[in-house]
């Protein structure tokens, strides 16, 4: 690891540049390959649908060193996420190791050396704008001592093969991810059938239903989602950006105040907050008289994702707007129509897929894939960072949690510190051990929708801190007691980076 001076890293989204500003401070060289015109990972033009948001408040969704511009609104758009993370990138240095327009298409070990040996395929330059000339696309190879993957959880969209699709297509028919869906001039006048339940299929909806001639959600089944505001006040960080929140659900392991809140006397208390959550948003959503109501109780929005409420969408459902179809899926495409499994069709000139993403890293070759996946496809990673099996390699921005971009900051001071030797691990069987045990508690716990052993929801503050604590770093006692119950706060972990340089004398 000592000998490490040039690292590559894939993907010019959070995680990439998060790392490329850490390693950099370290005395590493960095070089960052992105495949689009822009930096930004999800948040680029190509893939924003309209009306995309954040999840989060923009306060929980900045990186540590920088703020995002007060002007910006409570839960800022796509197009203000990349312009801040574009200003990021310019304000730490980093924009002038960006690669855009240049895609690493294999990701190879030499054998003599360790070393990787990436092939890009590159039809841009490094360049702080996008708006240059773009020349003839070329491939060339690069040659790094460390390869970091950040292409991230939501790599590939995910779209049903449906029967049919061919004659749906060449009937005119457009079948889409939602990220592809960029334009809503595109649903003008047409039956637009979205299929999932999740923020970009209910984001979609509230976005056509007044310029489609239909709008139809089909959904399989009903989850809990959680209003912006409870009771239209309440923001809902205070619910789960915190460590009360977070400790509400079961982790992997208990400690503390944890213990007590599910051991049987702990658990009457949890479950009266779930009955009284259940009921708020039933009555403020109006689920009853819609028939949206969840069978579940509100604590499996904590089994794999946690979906918000899409402004103004259930309005949409109520005025008849969006027709919403549940306990049904698509199973068949036609010209012009989509039959769904309860004998239902209905009339389609688009049907979008919100169906999530595939985690892919179409770089690697059979051989590393099976070092760094189980048979089920699953990522072997330690601490969402780590393969075991292959060397000089490590990824960041695989753990998928409510403060991703926190997480990926962090990893990076992870990741530094391994590469300057200060870093004790376990024994590779110890190692793998955890991995296996992590990744059986996510299946039980998840239902198998872990986003392939990525999925860290809703235990932000839980991985940071084992993160930290493989470290030897801390938050101050004060602060760790203000996180029970006022919101994390990304400044919060400002501090750490020259915690850490100052060990190596930085």
């Amino acid at each position: 690891m000592n000998m490490i001076k040039k690292i590559g890293i894939i993907g010019a989204g959070y995680g990439g540049i998060s790392s490329a500003r850490i390693l950099k401070a370290f005395g590493f060289e960095v070089i960052v390959f992105e495949k689009e015109r822009e930096l930004g990972g999800v948040w680029v033009k190509s893939r924003r649908y309209p009306s995309v948001t954040t999840q989060n408040p923009k306060d929980t969704y900045n990186l540590s060193e920088m703020p995002m511009p007060k002007s910006y609104p409570e839960w800022p758009n796509g197009a203000q996420v990349q312009a801040y993370l574009e200003s990021y990138a310019k304000k730490f240095g980093i924009i002038k190791h960006i690669q855009l327009c240049s895609e690493v298409t294999q990701a190879s070990i030499t054998p003599k050396t360790g070393t990787w040996r990436l092939e890009v395929r590159n039809s841009g330059i490094i360049s702080e704008t996008v708006s240059e000339s773009i020349p003839e696309t070329k491939t060339k190879i690069v040659e790094v001592d460390f390869l970091l993957v950040c292409n991230g959880v939501f790599s590939k969209p995910f779209i049903q093969s449906y029967p049919g699709s061919d004659k749906f297509r060449a009937a005119g028919g457009q079948l889409l991810h939602t990220s592809e869906f960029n334009d809503v001039a595109l649903a003008r006048d047409k039956n637009v059938v979205i299929t999932g339940y999740g923020k970009s299929s209910c984001d979609v909806a509230r976005a056509c239903m007044d310029t489609s001639a239909t709008t139809t959600v089909v959904v399989r089944n009903l989850i809990w989602k959680i209003p912006k505001r409870i009771l239209k006040v309440i923001n809902f960080k205070y619910l789960l950006l915190n460590r009360l929140g977070e400790s509400l659900f079961r982790y992997t392991n208990l400690k503390g105040f944890e213990k007590f809140l599910h051991s049987r006397f702990g658990s009457l208390f949890r479950n009266l907050l779930f009955r009284m959550f259940e009921g708020i948003i039933s009555w403020q959503l109006r689920l009853e008289t819609l028939a949206l109501r969840p069978s579940k109780s509100f604590e499996t929005i904590g089994n794999a994702t946690i979906s918000l409420v899409s402004e103004g969408f259930y309005e949409g459902v109520q005025k008849g707007k969006i027709k919403f179809i549940k306990e049904a899926s698509i199973v068949e495409l036609r010209a012009c129509e989509a039959v769904l499994d309860n004998n239902e069709v209905l009339k389609a000139d688009i049907v979008l897929c919100g169906t999530g993403w595939k985690q892919q890293v179409p770089f690697f070759d059979k051989e590393i894939i099976s070092k760094i996946t189980d048979t089920k496809g699953n990522f072997r990673l330690y601490r969402s960072i780590l393969p075991t099996a292959v060397p000089n390699l490590a990824f960041n921005g695989y753990g998928s949690s409510l403060m991703c971009q926190l997480n990926c900051e962090v990893g990076a001071l992870w990741i530094a510190d391994l590469l300057k030797g200060g870093l004790s691990l376990p024994p590779d069987n110890d190692l793998e051990n955890h991995i296996t045990e992590r990744l059986a508690w996510m299946e039980k716990r998840t239902g198998g929708k872990h986003c392939k052993g990525t999925n860290l929801i809703p235990f932000t503050l839980h991985h940071l801190d084992e993160l930290l604590e493989d470290l030897d770093l801390t938050l101050s006692p004060l602060t760790l007691f203000k996180q029970w119950f006022v919101v994390a706060n990304p400044g919060d972990y400002k501090h750490l980076l020259n915690k850490l340089k100052e060990r190596y004398a930085l």
